[in-house]
C-alpha cells in the first residue's frame, strides 16, 4: 500500500486518522487559501452561498495537497480545509480573541453550516480527487459571560468558527444534522470512499 501523508498539522485531523488505526506521516505546508477571520461577502459582493463555500473548501484543500504531492509523488496525500458559514457570512479561524467573541455571538442560538473540503492525491499516478461534506449545527443561546470564559480558555483560536465541537464547545450544541467528523475537520467515511476509489484500503 502506498504511504499515506497528511498535509496538515491539525491536531484534530491527526487524532482522527490515528483513531481509525491508519498509518501515515505528516507533511504540513503553509497555504495561501487558509481561511482566516470573517468574510462578509461572496462572489459579486453578495452573501456567501453554500455552493460557493463548498467550492472554496475544496480549492483550499487542493492548495494544501498540491505542494506535498509534488514533493512526495509516490505517496497518497490527504488534505482538508474546514469553513463555517452562518447567514451568508463565512467564518474562518479567528485572528484575535475579540474576533473569536464576535464569531461565537454570531453563532449563538442559530443554525450554521460547517463544510470540510477533502482532497486525495497521488502525484506519480496523476490522480487528484476532491470532494466536500457539509453538516448543519444548531447552537443554543450563549450567555455573553460563557462566551468570554470559553474564549479565555484559548480553545477557539485555531479553529474555524472559533469553536471545537470535540472540546468544551460540545456543550453549545443542541442539534446536529450530518456527519459529526465533518465538524471536527475530516469526514472519515467520505475520505475512506475516496481512498477506495484509487485502490487504497488503509484499514
Amino acid at each position: 500500500m502506498p504511504l499515506l501523508v497528511l498535509a496538515s498539522a491539525s491536531p484534530r485531523r491527526v487524532e482522527l486518522l490515528r483513531q481509525v488505526g491508519w498509518s501515515f506521516e505528516i507533511a504540513a505546508t503553509a497555504s495561501e487559501e487558509e481561511t482566516l477571520g470573517v468574510l462578509g461577502a461572496g462572489a459579486g459582493g453578495q452573501g456567501w452561498t453554500l455552493d460557493q463555500v463548498r467550492a472554496r473548501a475544496r480549492r483550499a484543500a487542493l492548495e494544501k495537497a498540491r505542494p506535498v504531492s509534488e514533493a512526495r509523488p509516490d505517496a497518497v496525500v490527504i488534505a482538508a480545509d474546514t469553513v463555517v458559514m452562518v447567514d451568508g457570512i463565512v467564518l474562518g479561524k479567528p485572528t484575535t480573541a475579540d474576533e473569536a467573541v464576535e464569531m461565537l455571538h454570531r453563532l449563538s442560538g442559530r443554525t450554521h453550516h460547517v463544510t470540510t473540503g477533502v482532497v486525495v492525491a497521488h502525484g506519480r499516478r496523476g490522480v487528484t480527487l476532491a470532494d466536500d461534506s457539509t453538516t448543519a449545527v444548531q447552537f443554543r443561546a450563549l450567555p455573553p459571560e460563557e462566551v468570554l470564559r470559553y474564549v479565555a480558555s484559548g480553545e477557539p483560536m485555531d479553529k474555524a468558527g472559533a469553536y471545537g465541537i470535540q472540546g468544551r464547545a460540545a456543550l453549545f450544541v443542541e442539534r446536529l444534522e450530518g456527519d459529526y467528523f465533518t465538524v471536527v475537520g475530516l469526514p472519515l467515511a467520505r475520505l475512506a470512499r475516496m481512498l477506495e476509489t484509487i485502490g487504497v484500503r488503509p484499514a
